[in-house]
């Protein structure tokens, strides 16, 4: 056990800082995870760069404090563990125990509010607040993120044991592995009619990156026969080839009307059965919604953040062509057991850990953020907190 704790601590737009903190006292009811890895998200580039609005427009509407210690996509081992939070943290009511190899669900719900208790297997809490997305590191026990050596787990976390013989290479995808929920809920509005999405569908997904690339593995596992992905990079999509992209477009070497045209021309002129915004940029949307076909489903995941950037849409374009749009602002807490089955029961045909292109230790996590908005060269950088520098 160490006296000190070291973690990365965004201060500021732009501006992190390596601090030390007290070993954590465990919170009643809680943990302490010893961090393995933590993901860099697209949400912790927006937040590193001051993009800090999440859920605009809603009444659970939050701007990320400052100081914070971000990473929420998280896999660690339980270092102690209280005797409660033994029987209850685990979702589905295994016992855990130091040693445990887990994830967690960064997510923490009041379960109180309607939304708790009508819709309880999405994180849509009016109360929500997330490990480094909405807890200050100000704030005791301070740990509340993946850039840290170890982290306090509050007897509101949900966690998830990892099954045997999961490297933390593959396990720390599990957040965002699960964010695909949203074409389960696609396949809940399969029809004879033709809504939704369907076994041997055309599916077109915006952005190569993870999350584009994770929405890209569970569309061929439902079903998807044909996969078109686009993005700037081409890194980025040689890599989505690898992993069984069937057609890939560079937005440097396309225009908007060329990459439509490929669609509707691979569609027989109909448009992909599927659309999923991974892009994370708001000017992807009208374009998305011009390569869906009639009655298609359009499903926006990747604008979590709001960039303050707005976009001109045309509602009769939606109406006329029937389009159901789905917005998609978390994941399933339900999903995450299934997530990992699956990521392992497919780990010969979908190696995870050959998406993380990069490794750093927490001292480099400015270092690592910064070069993670270089697409030319990265794909998932994660950081390392007891990696040597």
């Amino acid at each position: 056990m160490h006296d000190k704790v070291k973690a990365a601590v965004l201060t500021a737009p732009r501006t992190m800082e390596i601090q030390e903190f007290p070993y954590p006292k465990m919170p009643d009811g809680g943990a302490i995870i010893r961090t393995e890895l933590s993901g860099i998200c697209g949400t912790d580039k927006h937040t590193y760069k001051g993009e800090v609005r999440q859920y605009a427009g809603t009444e659970q509407e939050i701007t990320t404090p400052f100081p914070i210690i971000q990473g929420h996509e998280n896999v660690g081992i339980i270092e102690e563990i209280t005797k409660e939070g033994s029987l209850h943290l685990d979702f589905d009511g295994n016992i855990l125990r130091p040693g445990d190899r887990v994830v967690m669900c960064p997510d923490t719900t009041c379960g109180e509010c309607w939304f708790c208790k009508h819709i309880p297997d999405y994180p849509w809490c009016d109360n929500i607040r997330s490990y480094g997305n909405s807890f200050s590191c100000a704030e005791p026990p301070h740990l509340f993120g993946g850039f840290s050596q170890y982290m306090a787990i509050t007897d509101r976390v949900k966690l998830y044991k990892v099954p045997e013989g999961m490297k933390p290479e593959v396990a720390v995808f599990a957040e965002l592995f699960d964010v695909t929920y949203s074409l389960d809920k696609a396949k809940e509005l399969y029809a004879f009619d033709g809504e939704g999405f369907a076994f041997g569908d055309t599916v077109a997904i915006l952005g190569a990156g993870p999350l584009g690339i994770m929405h890209m593995i569970k569309a061929r596992m439902l079903g998807a026969d044909r996969i078109i992905m686009t993005d700037t990079s081409q890194f980025r999509l040689d890599i989505a080839r690898q992993f069984g992209a069937d057609v890939t477009m560079c937005l440097a070497d396309t225009t908007e009307e060329e990459r439509v045209d490929t669609v509707r021309q691979l569609t027989g002129g109909r448009g992909a059965d599927v659309v999923v915004e991974c892009a994370g940029e708001p000017e992807a949307f009208p374009e998305g919604l011009k390569m869906v076909r009639k009655a298609g489903t359009y499903l926006i995941v990747g604008n979590f953040v709001d960039v303050g950037r707005d976009v001109v849409l045309k509602p009769h374009e939606i109406c006329a062509k029937n389009v159901r749009i789905l917005g998609m602002s978390n994941h399933s807490i339900s999903g995450y057991n299934a997530t990992l089955r699956m990521a392992q029961r497919y780990q010969d045909l979908y190696p995870f850990e050959k998406l993380i292109t990069h490794r750093f230790p927490v001292e480099d996590a400015q270092k690592a953020i910064e070069l993670s908005m270089d697409y030319s060269c990265t794909m998932k950088i994660v950081i390392d907190p007891w990696m040597k520098k």
